[in-house]
């Protein structure tokens, strides 16, 4: 009797985690737009006030994740790359133009550029953070009824 409550607790378990981990891409998604937004604030502060090198401002911060990989593979080869499956091409493409205008042209056609930018960031940050609240909670809740109904169909 005890081990039918030990297996459907697991059962439940393993399927809640499995909802968790679907919902990875977009809590990925959501860490990224908001690490590329404060990224670009930075950058625009920078401009405007202290103007230090590209690499020494590069390497002043610290970012985790997708972004962190993105900042070095930039900071190294100048070509950062986006091989990751919660951007979408559209999104890959305006990264990729994000990047190839950094420490390109003056100081005053980058606060233009980075300016306009900063509009975009800001919605795509919003959006990330809607989708993620919601497409999160909905795969542990469907994680948990997967579950149950695994053990209501096993018992």
């Amino acid at each position: 009797m005890w081990i039918k409550f030990l297996l459907s607790g697991l059962i439940i378990a393993f399927c809640i985690l499995l909802g968790y981990l679907a919902a990875n891409k977009y809590r990925a998604r959501k860490k990224f737009f908001a690490q590329m937004e404060a990224f670009n604030g930075r950058y625009l502060n920078e401009l405007s006030y202290s103007r230090k090198p590209l690499g020494e401002f590069l390497s002043a911060y610290t970012y985790t994740g997708d972004f962190a990989k993105t900042v070095e593979s930039f900071a190294k080869t100048r070509q950062p790359s986006f091989k990751y499956s919660f951007l979408t091409k559209e999104e890959k493409n305006e990264c990729a133009d994000y990047f190839s205008m950094l420490g390109k042209g003056d100081s005053f056609s980058q606060s233009d550029y980075f300016a306009a930018k900063k509009t975009y960031l800001a919605e795509k940050k919003a959006v990330s953070e809607k989708e993620c609240k919601a497409r999160g909670s909905l795969y542990l809740k469907l994680g948990l009824l997967a579950g149950l109904a695994f053990v209501i169909l096993i018992v």
